[in-house]
């Protein structure tokens, strides 16, 4: 039930071209592309900091391990 044909997704851009009309699409295709674009800004900048944070946790064990 997940997969969308060509017929389908030819479709549901005819109710898109419809329904915004010609003018409003590349506005409508900027907007999700910038939504998109901070989305993965975002999601980078928590993965950095999860990596950063693992990073001192492991360097802190070495040392500890080292003293013991």
């Amino acid at each position: 039930m997940g997969n969308l044909g060509a017929t389908e997704i030819i479709l549901i851009l005819f109710v898109i071209l419809v329904f915004f009309g010609a003018k409003k699409i590349p506005e409508l295709a900027q907007g999700l592309g910038k939504g998109l674009r901070e989305f993965k800004k975002a999601t980078r900048e928590v993965e950095d900091e999860v990596d950063k944070e693992v990073k001192k946790i492991d360097d802190a064990t070495k040392v500890s391990d080292k003293k013991g």
